[in-house]
């Protein structure tokens, strides 16, 4: 056992094991008088009650009144102080905050008692080494831009920059707009469901139903199983107005109505094209176009490709130490410090996830501080900047005027959550340069296609 005396407070540690420990505070009267008799002063200075001049109230009054509620809030605030100055002097790497013991606290006697002892239950950090090294060996994938995924990329490019018309018949890559009725057998259900929306016939997944939407007109009405619409349950459910747990009690038939026929007239691939999508004469021919457009779509999947190398990283560190946490305190904590009530049965389902990004964080904690890395302020600001210009640039805005992006960079730092976001952006950038530069790393080609089956597995 190991203590020490701060602010006239006897504040020790009583270890459990690696993970846990005890703190104990002893809290005499002589430690909270003064504070608790000024808050009771400035109180009778302001009371003012029937058959007393303001601030005339006898103490004795005061005392009985609200003597109590002052000395508890006096308590609790040296207490916190107390408990933060200890952890940061005794260097205690705490996981969550100090618990205090509710047995202890039941058995308080606050109407009689002077002197206390509070006493809080602490979750240790695990310690642990940790070597980078070429030891460790991973495969980085370099993501092929396949030509039919760059002439999908065109085409959706050209619908997005495209005309709506509304033909009498429709076609496979038409959209329908139109109503939705539940039925009863053949016949229209008596308060059945009602509802207005659409069905993207490319996207619908039973073959059949595609071919029956196609060759339609205004007015015409078709017979289906909304679950044939797409395999996704949650189209199913927007499709006829419901929630998705309220999908499953439905086994009825709809009759869907066509009120009209969308269409998508793709852009023409010209200069007018060119200039909405990159701006203005930055691209002049449709080989430019798609080059551009490939060079976009190698950006992403370079992206995409960092991600999985992390994930590969993060999987064989967390198996090679196998960190161990204090769980029991852990999952304590989380029941007291959320907002919202959670139950047992929750935090159970939910705390291994948990348990993984909090040992993740640590050991990114860990490579920071014995790689000394970090991220200045100029350096946030440059990466805002750079990400505003990314942003203007795809809405065809010019990116030249260094004065106004630095203008603006600085205002969005001045939102805490846009900041933290960035900070850790560029800390995630560093670590995974660092990562690149250590680790051995083997180059695979692969398609899209492949890569997605890597990643699935």
């Amino acid at each position: 056992m190991s203590g020490n005396k701060l602010k006239q407070m006897n504040i020790t540690q009583e270890k459990i094991d690696d993970l846990n420990a005890v703190i104990k505070v002893e809290l005499k009267e002589a430690d909270y008088k003064e504070k608790v008799d000024n808050v009771l002063r400035d109180y009778r200075k302001k009371a003012s009650l029937p058959g007393f001049r303001k601030g005339h109230v006898p103490m004795g009054m005061v005392k009985k009144m609200v003597g109590v509620n002052a000395m508890v809030d006096e308590i609790n605030k040296i207490l916190s102080d107390s408990l933060n100055e200890y952890l940061s002097n005794e260097k205690l790497d705490v996981l969550g905050n100090p618990l205090p013991k509710l047995e202890d606290q039941q058995k308080i006697d606050w109407e009689n008692q002077t002197d206390f002892e509070f006493r809080y239950d602490v979750g240790l950090a695990p310690q642990f080494d940790l070597k980078l090294s070429d030891k460790y060996k991973f495969e980085y994938y370099k993501i092929k831009v396949d030509k039919k995924d760059l002439d999908k990329q065109v085409q959706d490019i050209c619908k997005r920059y495209g005309k709506m018309s509304n033909p009498e018949v429709s076609e496979a890559n038409d959209m329908l707009y139109g109503q939705f009725v539940e039925l009863d057998g053949k016949e229209i259900k008596a308060g059945g469901i009602m509802h207005s929306s659409i069905i993207v016939i490319e996207s619908v997944t039973d073959k059949k139903l595609k071919e029956e939407l196609t060759g339609k007109q205004s007015g015409d009405q078709i017979d289906l199983d909304v679950k044939k619409i797409s395999e996704h349950e949650a189209d199913q459910a927007a499709a006829i107005g419901v929630k998705v747990v309220e999908l499953k009690g439905i086994k009825s038939k709809f009759r869907f109505t066509i009120e009209k026929i969308n269409r998508i007239e793709p852009a023409e691939m010209n200069q007018e094209l060119f200039d909405k999508v990159f701006g203005p004469n930055q691209v002049t021919s449709e080989a430019e176009f798609r080059t551009k457009l490939e060079e976009q779509m190698s950006q992403g999947l370079v992206t995409e490709s960092e991600r999985k190398l992390k994930a590969d990283i993060q999987t064989e560190l967390l198996d090679k130490l196998k960190l161990n946490l204090p769980d029991a305190f852990l999952k304590r904590w989380i029941a007291a410090s959320n907002e919202k009530p959670i139950s047992p049965e929750q935090i159970e389902n939910e705390y291994d996830q948990y348990a993984k990004g909090l040992k993740w964080q640590l050991i990114e904690n860990k490579v920071i501080q014995d790689n000394d890395i970090k991220v200045n302020h100029e350096e946030v600001v440059e990466k805002t900047k750079d990400l505003l210009k990314q942003q203007m640039a795809s809405m065809g805005l010019p990116t030249d005027n260094e004065d106004e992006l630095g203008e603006t960079a600085n205002r969005v730092l001045q939102n805490q959550d846009e900041a933290r976001n960035i900070y850790m952006m560029m800390y995630d950038e560093k670590l995974m340069g660092l990562y690149k530069s250590i680790f051995k790393l083997k180059e695979k080609e692969v398609s899209y296609e492949e890569f997605i089956k890597i990643v699935s597995k």
